[in-house]
Parts: C-alpha cells; structure tokens; sequence
C-alpha cells in the first residue's frame, strides 16, 4: 500500500485539530476543489464531507466518509471520485520528538476502474499527490497552531 510521511513541527492534537475540521479538508487534500457541506457530527465514523473533486467546470460531486476514527491519533476514510473511483485513506500521527507529529499517510484504490491498476502504479500516482496533501496539512496545522499559541481568534 503506498503510504507517504511528513513530520510536522506541531503537536499530533494540532495536526487532528486540523483533520476534525471538514471546512479545511480542501485546503489540504490534492484533488478536492469545494466543499459544499461537511456534517455536523464530522469526524464521527459515518459522518461526511459532501465535496467537489477537480476543476470547474468539470468537477464532480462526491462524498468522503470517516471509517473509524481515534481523536489525536488516526483517521481512516473512504473518499470517492466517481467515475474514478473509491479510495481508502489511512492518516496516523505519531508524537514524534518535542512538539511535534510524524503523519503517515496510506491510500488504495478499493472500488471502481483504478481499481485494476498495479499496486507500483497507483503509488506513483498516489505518493506525489499525497506527498502535496502533508505539506499543505503541514501548513494548515503549523498556521492555525500558531494562531491559537499567540492568543488569536482562529478564524
């Protein structure tokens, strides 16, 4: 399974605080152009974040939704792009030295015509794509961290 990993100069409840708001998950995910509603009980297991995937106006309109989740130490999601597919999505964070989050991050092809493709083919097109998702997670948790650290107001 193609897993990529980042280590993130915030706490592992930072980078969660991030992953529990369904508003940023455009923000950090490669591929999600909009989203149009995320539930209200996100990221309960069976809640959903109702999103578009690609660019307009070509985009398609689809669902993620938590499998299971563990507050502060994992995710795991199922992710759809119809016609392309449904993707499982795996997110660990490991406290990893003082203050900081090492996320690993898997993904495979479980439903649709991606499906068929080789394991060594869909890592190389899930491990730069992914790559990208843990530097923007990255940012969005090191941003909103250090908000919070200086006493604003997070947006």
């Amino acid at each position: 399974m193609p897993e990529v990993s980042r280590v993130i100069d915030v706490p592992p409840e930072a980078v969660f605080d991030v992953l529990s708001d369904g508003w940023l998950y455009a923000g950090w995910v490669v591929g999600s152009s909009h989203i149009r509603d995320v539930d209200g009980d996100w990221p309960a297991v069976g809640s959903r974040i109702h999103h578009s995937v690609g660019p307009w106006p070509l985009h398609i309109q689809d669902v993620t939704v938590v499998r299971a989740v563990e507050p502060g130490l994992s995710m795991s999601l199922e992710a759809h792009g119809w016609p392309l597919g449904a993707a499982a999505v795996g997110l660990t964070l490991v406290p990893h030295e003082e203050g900081k989050t090492l996320v690993r991050m898997t993904e495979h092809i479980i439903r649709g015509p991606g499906k068929v493709l080789p394991e060594a083919v869909q890592a190389l097109i899930a491990k730069p794509r992914n790559s990208e998702s843990l530097a923007r997670l990255a940012d969005l948790a090191t941003g909103k961290h250090a908000r919070a650290k200086n006493g604003r107001p997070r947006p």
